[in-house]
């Protein structure tokens, strides 16, 4: 009887018991030793994020010695911190520049993983748990915004509970309840600070302790290819590993400290019930913000609005937290991958616009039209230039995969090919990034400073170059067809200029 009869043999529990082995890793054992290919930084972003997390525990600990509690007091307590502890304002920002820090690198992992493919059989219960260390992640930056009392702090927050108000109402009550909002800000303010320093942090140290014992199981995932016996040797974990990972975090913490005392935090002003006329319109921190942003469009405003945007959102993360039972494929090379990663780059590119787009139209409700250019043109641009790239890069003509003879005794040398339609992508590349944001820029300073003739010129100018960038891509993606003799449908004023015997 074969292994797999064997296994077809045995019962629906002991079948779940073994696939839960073989994913959890239960009967492997800890503190195995690495791969060399693993000693790069893109490796242990997920290490880094965890060493922001334990200056953020440090750095939170020390500030709870002044830190109260209480509407009366938080932010007087704050700014005594500022004002008369010792190095008081360094601490407090290397705290808020430590939460940046570890959101943006727990993204920065995600998103590797995604790329290559890391979260791929046997490792799906890795990046499920890896999703919900995100989430908890998240939980710190809103749970924590708060605590300071600020005027922009407490107004966001609020913003951010009043989303919830569209669920159905026994979820809104029993999350309302366990924030304490419907027991005044007084016991708002004690829930948050105890979720944030109490409730959190046993949930990521739960979670990471999982999420390290898989690791140990399944090792570190492979780059996609043929390893040579030099990346496949083994090092120890001490201390060789120890010591490269002593040295990361040195680094890491090193430039935490630089860019926090180049650039010191200020407390903005205190929370007030009747805030100044010229306080700015509330919204969350940049973390947050694409999400804003989203739920600013004309198309999502009123009640109904509101629900469907909020699907819209909960849909992205859902398809972020089942995306091992969707791209369920074995092929993990990115040459091999081209939708994935293009979506991939897109997903990026437009949190990176709808961040940006957010910071620059505060409490400004957003047309459906310029939603569709901007969102629109940013995903089509990014499409068009990964596909460009992988005509280039991953084509007949790079002679990166598949070499064709016929191909290589054109004219036109493979060097010289490669040199041409990689400066080209680059220039398209960049064009397309300026035409974008100065687009942006050009609907934001009319939107917030009014209609000039200056400004319409430069936003017709920005459009005009953006028309450019787009028929370039395609002007190149044609002829790169007919160096591969793969065009289906011929378009003669694109072919001006070609030689007839090619």
């Amino acid at each position: 009887m074969t292994d797999e009869e064997g296994v077809e043999k045995q019962g629906p529990v002991v079948r779940v018991v073994r696939w839960l082995d073989s994913r959890l890793g239960l009967s492997y054992p800890l503190l195995r030793p690495v791969p060399r290919f693993s000693i790069s930084p893109f490796y242990w972003l997920g290490a880094l994020t965890v060493v922001a997390f334990t200056i953020q525990a440090v750095t939170g600990m020390i500030l709870l010695i002044w830190y109260v509690p209480d509407p009366a007091s938080a932010y007087q307590s704050t700014a005594f911190v500022f004002s008369s502890v010792t190095d008081g304002r360094f601490l407090e920002t290397i705290h808020l520049y430590g939460a940046y820090s570890m959101i943006l690198l727990a993204v920065m992992h995600m998103m590797r993983n995604y790329f290559v493919s890391s979260f791929k059989k046997p490792r799906e219960a890795m990046w499920i748990v890896g999703m919900l260390m995100g989430f908890v992640t998240l939980g710190f930056g809103f749970t924590g915004y708060v605590l300071p009392w600020t005027q922009i702090s407490v107004d966001a927050t609020n913003v951010g509970i009043n989303l919830l108000n569209p669920l159905p109402p026994s979820i809104v009550s029993f999350a309302k309840n366990l924030l304490g909002v419907t027991s005044g800000y007084s016991t708002e303010l004690i829930r948050f600070e105890a979720i944030h320093i109490v409730l959190l942090p046993a949930a990521l140290l739960l979670l990471l302790f999982g999420k390290m014992y898989m690791l140990e199981a399944h090792g570190i995932a492979p780059p996609a290819g043929e390893l040579t016996p030099r990346q496949q040797r083994l090092i120890p974990l001490f201390p060789n590993v120890t010591v490269y990972l002593l040295e990361l975090s040195a680094l890491f913490t090193a430039a935490l400290l630089v860019v926090s005392a180049a650039f010191p935090y200020t407390l903005p002003a205190q929370f007030s019930l009747t805030p100044p006329l010229n306080t700015p319109p509330p919204q969350p921190d940049w973390y947050f913000l694409w999400m804003y942003q989203i739920l600013k469009l004309d198309v999502f405003e009123g009640t109904v609005g509101l629900s469907l945007g909020l699907t819209v959102i909960t849909l992205i993360f859902a398809a972020l937290f089942v995306l091992p039972f969707i791209d369920r494929g074995e092929e993990r090379r990115i040459a091999k991958r081209p939708l994935f990663i293009t979506l991939g780059a897109i997903f990026v590119a437009e949190l990176a616009v709808l961040i940006y787009w957010g910071s620059v139209t505060p409490g400004q409700t957003i047309p459906n039209y310029e939603a569709v250019l901007i969102l629109g043109g940013t995903a089509l641009a990014v499409a068009l230039i990964f596909a460009g790239i992988y005509k280039v890069m991953f084509s007949k003509l790079t002679g990166s995969l598949t070499p064709d003879a016929a191909v290589q005794s054109r004219s036109m040398t493979m060097k010289r090919a490669q040199l041409w339609t990689g400066s080209l992508f680059t220039l398209l590349l960049v064009g397309g990034s300026l035409a974008i944001s100065g687009s942006i820029s050009a609907f934001a300073t009319m939107v917030t400073s009014g209609i000039t003739n200056g400004e319409l010129l430069a936003l017709a100018g920005y459009l005009s170059g953006l028309g450019l960038v787009l028929f370039g891509t395609i002007y190149l993606l044609y002829r790169l067809d007919l160096a591969t003799d793969s065009i289906t449908s011929r378009v003669k004023v694109l072919e001006v200029g070609w030689p007839n015997d090619q």
